[in-house]
Order: C-alpha cells, then structure tokens, then sequence
C-alpha cells in the first residue's frame, strides 16, 4: 500500500508502460501524478486503445513512442495533443490492430515468444511492422498465418474496484485488468476501496481477484477514473467537452490540468506540486 506520489514514482524514465481501454479501469488520478512527476521518455502501450489519459501523457510530454489501435474521446470528439503530436512529428507512433495488441499481450502472458494470427494480410500495416511476420501454419498447406511478437509491458498501470491488504486486487467481471498485469513485469493499481479480509477467501470475489504476486503496488484513489467513467458510471460529459474544446493549444492544456487537479475528487490525495504541470 502506498500514497499516489508513490505510486507513480514505480514508473521510470523510458518504462515501457500499459494502459487500458477507456471502459477497463482508466487510472486518471495515477496518470496525473505520473504528469505532476514529469515523467520522461515513455513507450505507451495502448491495451488495445486509449482515451483521455494517453491525452494527458502525450500533451505533457511524458512519451516518446505510443503502441495502439487508436486514441479516442468517444462521443467527445478527437483527442487533441495526440492529434496534434502525430501531426507535427512529435510522436513515433506505432499502428496496431486491437486484436494484435491482445495477441501480443498473451503470448507475453503465456510466455511465448510470439502468438499467431489471422486476418492481416490485406492490412498494409505489416509492411510497416517488422515484429509482425507471415510464417505457413505447420500442420495445414497453403495457409499462411501471422507471428505477432510478445509486448511485455515494463509496467500496467490501471485502476480496479478494490484490494484487500495483502495486496491482491479484485477486478470483477473485466479481463483486461488480469490480461495486463499477467503480461507485464509489474502492476501498479489504484482502487475504489481497500477491504477487510483475503479477496482469495471469498468465493464470491476470489475468481476475479488478481494475486499480490502480480501487484508491484496498490494507492487508494476514490473515483480515481473519474472525469472517465468507471464500474457502470458515466464519464463527466461537461468536463470531458470542456476539455476537447480548450486542450488544442499547449495553454489551453495546461488550463485543463489545473482544472483537473483542482476539480477532481482525488485531487486532495496527491501532494502538493511544485509550480506549473509539465
């Protein structure tokens, strides 16, 4: 257990960090403390896409090299400092599919060097991809297949329902959470709740609870998703248009980032920061 400052600080330069779709369990209050912390040189790793947090990174200048499908607001329009890092070179961007990323993300679970696929051949992507390879299936003729390279995240980072004390974390009915912490080297979680007890002696919860033994760090964060939305809840539609409309020059994101700290109700867990945001 640890403090959201401490959490982030798990995180080093150059990690290549995993992060969830915007409906898994986005970690916005770890994601600000990486931002507040001017984390550097990061390799992002989309699982298979990503959403305003990748926006933060990104317009904070924390990564280097993004890995995904897409980044996208939703219904809230497009994610302005991606849009505009790929647009002006900022950015080495890395195009994936959702089901590659899944792909590569297993055989990294199931430590496999590679995981095959179907359904890329018409895709031009693999002439841009050289840790995509066609190889012929070994036990049929004629049926070529595509080896897509283990991604074995430095760090996940996500935020879940609840953990319990001895450090496993209880991820309900979403396999993502387990999917990423399984494939990287380390997990960092923020949570809704800590409970009394083993997660492991429930039989209502033990079936969907991540072990410690795949957990580098745990920080509560009440409604640390939040503008996103979590577990059933709905995203801040006020905040999140306020955002796409005001973060397209650097000025206005850095107005976005205040207002973050200063509106968000995890805000009051984070320490007090030194000067401006990244």
């Amino acid at each position: 257990m640890m403090t959201l400052d401490e959490l982030a600080s798990r995180i080093p330069d150059g990690a290549k960090l995993a992060i969830p779709k915007n409906d898994t369990g986005v970690p916005m209050a770890a994601t600000l403390a990486l931002v507040r912390r001017a984390v550097r040189g990061l390799h992002l790793v989309c699982v298979p896409t990503a959403g305003l947090h990748a926006d933060l990174l990104i317009g904070a200048g924390c990564v280097d090299t993004l890995e995904t499908s897409a980044i996208t607001l939703g219904e809230f329009g497009t994610a302005p400092r991606f849009t505009d890092a790929v647009r002006n070179g900022r950015l080495r961007l890395i195009d994936a599919t959702c089901p590659a990323v899944y792909a590569g993300l297993q055989a990294s679970q199931k430590g496999l060097p590679f995981m095959p696929l179907r359904g890329l051949f018409s895709s031009d992507l693999l002439a841009h991809r050289d840790d995509w390879k066609p190889i012929a299936n070994p036990f049929a003729e004629n049926d070529p297949i595509i080896a897509i390279k283990a991604i074995r995240p430095d760090v996940a980072l996500f935020h879940a329902e609840a953990a319990d004390r001895f450090g496993n974390v209880f991820i309900g009915r979403d396999r993502d959470g387990l999917l990423l912490a399984h494939a990287s080297e380390t997990a960092l979680v923020t949570v809704e709740r800590i409970v009394d007890g083993n997660l492991f002696e429930d039989p209502a919860r033990a079936g969907a609870t991540v072990p410690a033994m795949y957990i580098g760090g745990v920080a509560l964060a009440p409604e640390g998703a939040w503008p996103v939305g979590f577990n059933g809840a709905q995203p801040d539609a006020g905040w999140m248009r306020r955002y796409v409309a005001t973060a397209r020059d650097p000025e206005g994101f850095r107005d976005m980032l205040e207002s973050l700290a200063a509106e968000a109700p995890w805000a009051s867990m984070l320490a007090a920061a030194e000067g401006q945001p990244a």
